[in-house]
């Protein structure tokens, strides 16, 4: 196998090894998928400003998200089925985030559960990703769950109160476990290595979900539960009780809107993470780095706002931090580094991102993260860029 030098590497070997039933619902958006197309594209528009006869000597990517120590402006995103990229995939990347230094969050619709998780990790705080669900008991289960297993953060999704219209996870016919169907039986049979590591673990289903929720005790019912249980009725209500339920650090997911920014402020959060949901829910929003600025004039230094979707390299996050986001995240380029080699691949994607973030930030006569910001781009008004 050739040297693995960036995360498209890992995406290529990810192709291969994953079920393409589970590879389609990581690389794929809503609809046409132009939103999810423009969260990468955007990120090329935007142009370093070149420094030279700067002392570099000294470099530093450590910095805060939250208040938590990090060795990059980087946290891996909450994503659903990640144990079916890999088995056992939420405990393989919360390990390699754990060792590298920088926060996991662990999704509701995770593999692995939030007590497995913690078990795994030996009880270091990971950040936990809950979404509103009908049944609210639930959802206060979910909350008290994550305090016990330790969690320092929660994680509120708001953009999916309703599923996008994603083509490929509709033709696929996607579920867990996959339906026996003849083309997921023959593509299943030649992903060997997959089938073996899925053969060893015990976690195979919504570990979260099954057994915990009231009347979801076979695959039957809890099929039947997760369609019926996204909530089109959340509102900043809802942010505002679990906040008061919670207690501790509340980062609200899904922001694309500076009226909406300021709202989840007014609900208690202690972040917001300007997010289209990767492309997956509205097709035709704009990419979460182009309405990233517009939210940070809005809320200033209010909270911390943090920015996902489109991320491959650490010359996106710098561009991200330039921009003036204070952290960022990791999906899909974690889950393409996991399907390739497990927990050796996720290392790797932070091995990579890291290096990258640190030497673009020295062609840019940077030292520090912390001192980065707009004056490194080209061209400061990035409008001319983005819109």
């Amino acid at each position: 196998m050739a040297e693995i030098t960036c995360i498209e590497d890992l995406h290529r070997l990810a192709r291969k090894r994953v079920p393409r039933i589970f590879y389609d619902y990581v690389d794929g958006g809503s609809w046409t998928e132009s939103t999810y197309r423009a969260n990468e594209a955007d990120f090329q528009k935007i142009k370093f400003r070149q420094r030279v006869a700067c002392d570099i000597t000294k470099r530093s990517t450590t910095t805060t998200m939250l208040g938590q120590r990090v060795a990059m402006p980087v946290a891996i995103a909450p994503t659903g089925l990640t144990g079916m990229q890999h088995a056992d995939g939420e405990i393989l990347a919360a390990r390699a985030a754990k060792c590298f230094g920088i926060p996991f969050t662990l999704s509701t619709m995770s593999i692995c559960s939030i007590e497995a998780v913690a078990s795994a990790t030996q009880s270091h705080p990971f950040w936990f990703q809950v979404y509103v669900t009908k049944d609210r008991s639930f959802t206060a289960d979910l909350i008290e769950r994550a305090r016990e297993a330790r969690c320092s953060a929660l994680v509120v999704t708001m953009d999916l109160q309703v599923f996008g219209q994603r083509h490929k996870d509709k033709k696929n016919g996607l579920s867990v476990p996959p339906k026996p169907t003849l083309r997921n039986i023959i593509d299943i049979a030649f992903k060997p290595g997959w089938c073996l590591q899925m053969l060893g673990t015990q976690n195979r289903q919504f570990g979260n979900i099954l057994g915990h929720a009231k009347g979801v005790d076979n695959i039957a019912s809890l099929v039947e539960w997760t369609e019926e249980q996204f909530d089109p009725t959340l509102s900043w209500q809802d942010v505002t009780w679990i906040k008061k339920r919670w207690g501790g650090k509340l980062i609200v997911k899904g922001i694309m809107d500076p009226e909406d920014a300021r709202l989840a402020i007014a609900a208690g959060a202690d972040a917001i993470v300007v997010s289209n949901h990767g492309g997956r829910q509205l097709d035709g929003a704009p990419s979460s780095l182009s309405a990233l600025p517009a939210i940070i004039d809005a809320v200033g230094d209010q909270v911390e706002v943090h920015m996902d979707g489109g991320i491959r390299s650490g010359q996106d996050v710098l561009k991200a931090i330039a921009l003036g986001a204070k952290g960022t995240y990791i999906g899909r380029a974690m889950l393409y580094g996991l399907g390739a080699q497990g927990e050796k691949g996720v290392s790797k994607v932070l091995e990579i991102i890291r290096n990258e973030l640190d030497l673009s930030m020295a062609f840019c006569g940077r030292t520090d993260i912390n001192a980065v910001n707009r004056e490194i781009l080209l061209c400061q008004n990035t409008d001319k860029y983005l819109n």
